[in-house]
């Protein structure tokens, strides 16, 4: 199992979004025992989309948790959540910012592995 970290942003948009303490528990159990569950997100550095079913929803209304795992034993940093009713995918700048936050993450990983 993978440590989670939850992001301040990603809380902060967990509880826009609506999400329960049990969905928000349901996002870090997916991340957490399947890292590489989401695909990965075209022009972000790796970031991953994983679908999570909202309550009466399902998983095609129910949310999208956006995450960065780099591999190994770095955390899975949960960056964003939205639901799929907000929007259908992220802008050109949003998939920008999600690049330049993984390679800060994957910087730091490499880093604290080295010291």
């Amino acid at each position: 199992m993978q440590t989670v970290v939850e992001t301040e942003s990603y809380l902060r948009d967990a509880k826009n979004a609506g999400m329960t303490e049990d969905e928000q528990n349901a996002a870090v159990d997916l991340v957490a025992t399947n890292p590489e569950a989401g695909d990965v997100m075209q022009g972000t550095g790796g970031v991953r989309k994983a679908r999570l079913a909202g309550r009466g929803k399902g998983k095609s209304g129910g949310y999208r948790i956006v995450y960065y795992f780099g591999g190994g034993d770095i955390p899975v940093c949960l960056l964003t959540v939205f639901g799929k009713g907000e929007k259908a995918n992220l802008t050109q700048g949003e998939r920008n910012a999600l690049k330049a936050m993984a390679a800060i993450l994957k910087a730091t990983a490499i880093k604290e592995n080295v010291s």
